[in-house]
């Protein structure tokens, strides 16, 4: 006879009562009675009966079927919808810019520049920077690719970088013509007011994607910009002369930054008028606009010696009351937040100008 042939056992979670199967995620639409049926497999396992495994397919066929119309629409909106950049934004010429997702290899043109994306909270994002980017300390460690005048364009390809940003008065044309041809995309930023500043921040942390911490410094960087006018704006005038350096003998008009800080303390501007952004002018010219006050930074953190030149002539009123006043350059030449550091001291010294009026006599208009 031969032996019986035995059914091999089956395994342990199958014996006995037949286990609840979980179901599996369906949209609220589908039916509640075919979500309660689904497995979370797709293929059933093999030690299951040929019967169960038809039944779990068909259940799953059925599921496709009750959910298909409510998932097709979604799908074929989807890609019927054209494809948009992520960010759009309008640079201070004009130009409009597309990226795909925010930057995350941004070379910096200028020093006022970089200082900026480290106010936006994008210090991480940016790889290059140019000769004097100093602020903050990180700054210091980065990599140059020349300087704002004359950068160096294999530099700045080699850092594979998704987004320059340049200085719209401070680099050049075909530079940034090359870095387009590149297939570069190119930011130029032009702060020409405080408010500009600001704008600057919250338009480089849409950029970079950090627009919590840029907003957040936009914010700061505003209320304080807010109780300087409030304390200083309205105060008598003090016709003032900014003097950038000695040879040549440059100012600034009122389209500057540099001036909108002089209206901010209550100053005017005695070359205001004048076309240039940063006009060249003469001792002759200083002589017969008579301000009241001299200010001048030169390029480091010691006073020029330029300055006190102008103890010369006595008979410019600034001479005359000892008006001749120094702002560390960094504070009121670059355009980024601390820029409201050196606001804060030229109002102190255009305060000092005005308290001296009494002993000279002067009554803060042009002789």
């Amino acid at each position: 006879m031969r032996p019986t042939r035995r059914s091999p056992p089956q395994p342990a979670a199958l014996s006995g009562p037949r286990p609840a199967l979980e179901p599996a995620a369906c949209p609220a639409a589908c039916p509640a009675s075919l979500s309660a049926s689904v497995p979370l497999a797709t293929t059933p396992p093999r030690f299951l009966s040929a019967a169960l495994r038809t039944r779990l397919r068909r259940t799953a066929t059925a599921l496709l079927s009750a959910c298909l119309p409510v998932l097709l629409p979604t799908l074929l909106l989807a890609v019927a919808l054209p494809a948009r950049a992520q960010i759009e934004l309008t640079d201070d010429t004009g130009r409009r810019l597309q990226l795909a997702r925010p930057a995350q290899r941004i070379v910096s043109l200028a020093p006022h520049l970089t200082e900026l994306l480290f106010a936006a909270g994008a210090g991480e994002r940016v790889v290059g920077v140019v000769a004097y980017s100093d602020f903050p300390e990180a700054a210091k460690q980065l990599p140059q690719v020349g300087g704002y005048t004359q950068v160096d364009l294999e530099a700045i390809a080699a850092l594979q970088p998704d987004l320059v940003i340049a200085w719209t008065s401070g680099n050049r044309d075909i530079h940034l013509d090359r870095l387009r041809a590149l297939g570069i995309p190119v930011w130029l930023n032009e702060p020409r007011s405080l408010d500009d500043v600001a704008r600057s921040l919250s338009q480089f942390g849409r950029l970079a994607g950090t627009e919590a911490a840029a907003e957040a410094a936009a914010t700061a960087f505003r209320a304080r910009h807010a109780a300087l006018a409030a304390r200083y704006r309205t105060r008598p005038a003090v016709r003032t002369f900014y003097q950038i350096w000695e040879r040549p003998l440059m100012t600034v008009n009122d389209e500057h930054l540099i001036a909108d800080v002089i209206r901010l303390c209550g100053g005017i501007n005695v070359f205001g008028p004048l076309p240039l952004l940063a006009p060249t002018i003469g001792v002759e010219a200083v002589l017969a606009a008579n301000p009241e006050a001299i200010v001048a930074s030169g390029m480091g953190d010691a006073r020029p010696e330029w300055l006190d030149q102008w103890s010369r002539w006595p008979q410019l009123a600034a001479s005359a009351a000892g008006n001749l006043f120094f702002i560390r350059p960094e504070l009121i030449q670059r355009h980024t937040p601390r820029i409201l550091d050196g606001a804060e001291a030229l109002c102190a010294h255009l305060e000092t100008a005005r308290s001296r009026r009494a002993a000279t006599g002067s009554t803060g208009r042009a002789q």
